[in-house]
């Protein structure tokens, strides 16, 4: 079930918060009724960022191996298009 707290809950209640999400949910903060931050566990972080890290790695790699350079317009368009070749 999807944990939306106020902000408040951070402080008045931490070891609540850090039971959900060292049970691996996340739980949304919110401050004056809008969203504010998302707190998780850092083996969940870990999980997450992992996929994101080792793409960086794979173009930092093709980008040392070739001339190649797009701008930030031809890449967003490739993007927003499905390219991604």
């Amino acid at each position: 079930m999807i944990q939306i707290r106020p902000v408040s809950d951070l402080r008045n209640k931490f070891p609540e918060i850090e039971g959900v999400v060292n049970g691996g949910e996340p739980v949304f903060l919110t401050k004056n009724g809008y969203g504010s931050m998302v707190v998780m566990s850092l083996a969940k972080y870990s999980q997450m960022a992992a996929g994101i890290e080792s793409a960086l790695d794979e173009a930092d790699r093709f980008a040392e191996m070739s001339n190649v350079r797009y701008t930030h317009d031809e890449v967003f368009a490739r993007v927003k298009g499905g390219n991604y070749d």
